[in-house]
């Protein structure tokens, strides 16, 4: 099975290289905090006025479109944004303006674009934030992570194969939570399945629950081949991670720098129908190797958390820094073993 972004591209080739827009601007990024809703309400637990939702969210989507160069291949690149703030910033998926030249929005009610600058862009979590130099948008509300259950209804909202007019909107369900896809970054992990129709131009578009709130920024589908069947299987970064992302963006934004945690191990995925990951290889006096771990050792748990595949564990280390402590649990010849393992910075070429 294949895994397909989905933002639209038109006559381009994209690789995967972000170059950030640094036009000169004497306007100042937004520091407001995101609009975060409070705990789950009854309105959760009713069928989705889409009509309502649709209404209250069309002025927080935008419309993100990109000139794109990678080599000889030239185009436009066209994607989906949410509004974060009142003074222009927007979110959207990293892959949605990797290797823009120029990037630009296209706010609801406005027939043309705003130059927009590349504030920072996370490719690993495939998040980026974009600043626009505009004041009274109306921002996006975020949900409260806790709020989001498998069965919610949803609607995906987005510029779907950049069509004219008004953004499209599509009907499905939470379908499954903590999934895990392997990119050409890493891994993306803590993700929303959904049946909702999600489609090229959708990157970087809201899914949104029943109360109105954003779930989840979609940003992949998955894709049939020879041997299996794919339909109506989307997938969205939750807002789990989006407003852990957001800190981490604007952080960089302001110029820091973001060390991911090295762990120092290979791993292949199980093959019996088992979860976990099988460790190949471990690097010589890497933190693995100083924990103790062994080749044949199979990853079932980081930090508690049960990861079933090797993009599990890439994500779950991913997401500590240099110098945090974990705990890696595996199972060793029929016994669960728990080792206390300190990150290392990761070495350059080394995942």
């Amino acid at each position: 099975m294949a895994i397909a972004s989905c933002a639209g591209l038109l006559g381009v080739y994209v690789g995967a290289r972000l170059e950030r827009n640094d036009a000169p601007s004497a306007y100042r990024p937004s520091t407001q905090a995101p609009v975060v809703g409070g705990a789950r309400g009854s309105e959760l637990d009713q069928r989705i006025d889409v009509a309502g939702v649709t209404a209250s969210l069309r002025p927080s989507v935008v419309s993100v479109s990109s000139d794109v160069a990678e080599g000889d291949f030239t185009g436009e690149g066209v994607g989906t944004g949410v509004v974060l703030t009142t003074d222009g910033q927007i979110l959207t998926n990293a892959h949605v303006v990797d290797g823009a030249e120029t990037v630009r929005v296209r706010l609801e009610g406005e027939r043309e674009p705003r130059s927009a600058t590349v504030l920072a862009a996370d490719p690993d979590n495939d998040l980026a934030l974009l600043q626009v130099e505009v004041t009274g948008l109306t921002p996006a509300t975020l949900a409260d992570p806790t709020t989001v259950r498998v069965g919610d209804d949803v609607i995906a909202i987005g510029y779907a194969l950049d069509l004219d007019g008004e953004a499209s909107v599509t009907l499905g369900i939470v379908s499954a939570l903590d999934r895990t896809l392997l990119t050409e970054n890493g891994a993306l992990d803590g993700l929303i399945q959904t049946d909702a129709a999600i489609s090229s131009g959708n990157s970087g578009g809201p899914l949104v629950n029943a109360a109105g709130q954003v779930v989840g920024i979609n940003t992949a589908v998955a894709l049939g081949d020879g041997t299996n069947t794919a339909s109506n299987i989307g997938f969205a970064i939750s807002i789990d991670e989006v407003l852990t992302e957001i800190e981490v963006l604007r952080d960089q934004a302001d110029g820091g720098v973001r060390d991911s945690g090295f762990l120092g191990v290979g791993l292949t995925e199980r093959v019996d129908g088992g979860q976990g990951a099988i460790v190949t290889d471990i690097s010589p006096d890497s933190p693995a190797d100083d924990a103790g771990l062994q080749v044949g050792d199979v990853v079932v748990e980081v930090d508690g958390a049960a990861v079933d595949g090797t993009g599990g564990v890439i994500g779950a280390i991913r997401g500590h820094q240099p110098g945090d402590d974990v705990q890696v649990t595996v199972e060793r010849d029929g016994t669960t073993v728990t080792v206390d393992v300190t990150l290392a910075e990761r070495p350059v070429e080394q995942g």
